[in-house]
């Protein structure tokens, strides 16, 4: 069961929307060889709006994560992409039904 996860908000410059929605969707299957990081989730609010938001297991699985391939790239890219600083909050589970 998910224990924990993180919640990245993402804000793309104005022009690079469609640029930002194909780095999410290219980011998937480095996501999927991802085996400590049971659930992620690419996510659109509006046109310009995205957000990542990943559950796992054990702090291991998010440690590896945040020092995974989609970080790197995101921060590579974070100022050619992204209208402000990359946020990574961190979550832990309180109560689940």
């Amino acid at each position: 069961m998910t224990q924990m996860g993180l919640f990245v908000r993402l804000d793309a410059k104005p022009g690079k929307e469609a640029a930002l929605e194909e780095f999410l969707k290219g980011a998937l299957p480095l996501a999927r060889e991802e085996t400590g990081t049971p659930v992620w989730y690419a996510l659109k609010f509006g046109p310009s709006s995205f957000a990542i938001f990943d559950a796992f297991e054990a702090e291991d699985g998010r440690a590896a994560h945040l020092n995974g391939p989609i970080a790197a790239a995101l921060m590579k890219h974070a100022d050619e992409l992204l209208a402000k600083p990359v946020v990574i909050e961190r979550w832990d589970v309180v109560a689940v039904k």
